[in-house]
């Protein structure tokens, strides 16, 4: 049965720094119904019952997190990963995420609408938190694969051997090379290499409409874990494309992911436990693609990119929730704390630590890729929709809270652009009768 609608909160938020992607000052924020109704100093709302008070001195109160990829109770491989709908927007909850997009993964022969109605009807009963859906259209052949092991190759290292940096460094100009040519824009997922990311880098600077998006295991871990001794520890890790064993890639990719080379982050959630990476035991091609984060991706990036100095506080929001909701048109609606947004908001504490570990963990896996990073910046209070959902390490959360968030076509943000280049790139006009075309799903009228 559905869940019954919640009671909406009263809520104001005291004493805090709020951080958006252009802007820290520091304001309350009251909150109203699930929307921000007020920002300012000092806020002193009616006196009504129900309404809760947090305290937010010393700490930044910053738009909830969006994870950008994710694949919750995805089947794959023989198996299903872990984290459900349920279990996986509670983890991110905890984690300071409060919206995920996931992927729905068509079957061979199945249509797209199918498999977003499919998604969609896991989701809706489960979820703690909004989410929204990407709908994939993929293949891919395992001719490298069978050359690996051929050769005897057989253990987790095969997985990164048969699919070399330069291979997805070639798919990622490839893909921008026909985005360009049809003026399309381009958002290059799971960024897994330096090559990779030079290549979108390069893109960007020559003007193209292209974003890519590291994540958050590609920023905190890398892949000479595949060529450890211990068969467990290594298959953990094991996800595509696979993480790289130049063990500098983290910083590299952080660094472009602080200066807007790359420009937003997820964490390609598939949570596999060690049974189930055991299937490939003898055979790395049967090892079950995936690795946990969802919970982790916003710790990882303040340890990662704050912390160290590379990036600010409102990077940081870009970069962890503001430019998804821009690129995926939900801004202002998300991503930001302002008046009339959704009341998505993280209490979030840069002088606490926490050790990232699978004891602790609330992702549904037996093993945490991050085990034992010290992490400064911690999530003390998340609200979701308006409700405080998690404070202190306890939950208030409910199945079916969460919401579906539709997105609706040519995001602003993204498409001013698209439009500037074909306005650039048209050829002096020349006498001729009108007409109307379409160009990269845009409606033109020239003359």
């Amino acid at each position: 049965m559905p869940p019954q609608k919640q009671a909406q909160q009263k809520l104001l938020i005291k004493g805090g720094k709020v951080v958006n992607d252009d802007l820290s000052v520091v304001a309350d924020v009251y909150v109203e119904d699930g929307v921000v109704q007020q920002v300012g100093p000092n806020l002193n709302p009616e006196p009504s019952t129900g309404l809760i008070v947090l305290d937010a001195t010393n700490k930044l109160v910053i738009p909830g997190g969006i994870d950008t990829h994710t694949h919750m109770e995805f089947p794959f491989m023989g198996s299903r990963s872990k984290d459900d709908f349920y279990t996986g927007t509670k983890a991110a909850i905890a984690g300071g995420t409060t919206m995920i997009i996931d992927f729905a993964i068509p079957q061979k022969g199945c249509s797209l609408t199918e498999a977003f109605d499919t998604w969609k009807s896991w989701a809706d009963p489960k979820v703690c938190c909004d989410y929204s859906l990407h709908v994939a259209v993929t293949w891919w052949s395992n001719k490298g694969a069978k050359k690996m092991l051929a050769m005897g190759i057989t253990g987790p290292e095969g997985h990164e051997l048969c699919r070399p940096e330069e291979v997805e460094a070639e798919a990622t100009q490839r893909a921008i090379t026909i985005a360009n040519a049809v003026n399309c824009p381009l958002y290059v997922v799971h960024v897994m290499s330096k090559s990779s990311a030079r290549v979108i880098s390069n893109a960007r600077r020559e003007g193209k409409v292209v974003y890519g998006e590291p994540i958050a295991a590609s920023l905190g871990t890398d892949g000479t874990n595949y060529w450890n001794k211990d068969w467990a520890h290594a298959a953990a890790y094991v996800m595509g494309p696979p993480l790289r064993p130049d063990p500098s890639t983290p910083g590299f990719l952080m660094n472009l992911l602080a200066n807007d080379d790359l420009s937003a982050t997820g964490t390609d959630n598939c949570t596999f436990d060690t049974c189930q990476k055991a299937l490939g035991k003898d055979d790395f091609t049967k090892i079950p693609n995936g690795v946990n984060g969802v919970e982790d991706r916003m710790s990882v990036i303040w340890e990662k990119g704050v912390y160290s100095g590379k990036m600010d506080e409102n990077r940081f929001v870009a970069v962890t929730s503001t430019n998804a909701a821009k690129i995926f048109n939900l801004y202002p609606r998300k991503g930001r704390i302002a008046v009339g947004s959704d009341a998505d908001i993280v209490i979030w504490d840069p002088k606490a630590t926490r050790t990232i570990s699978a004891k602790t963990h609330h992702q549904a896996n037996n093993f945490n890729i991050f085990e034992g990073m010290v992490c400064h910046g911690v999530p003390v209070a998340t609200v979701s929709r308006g409700k405080v959902v998690y404070e202190g390490g306890v939950f208030n959360v409910t199945a079916g809270e969460g919401k579906y968030v539709s997105r609706p076509p040519f995001p602003p943000y993204v498409y001013k652009r698209v439009r500037q280049r074909e306005q650039v790139c048209q050829p002096a006009p020349v006498k001729r009768a009108p007409y109307t075309g379409v160009v990269s799903g845009i409606s033109i009228t020239q003359k």
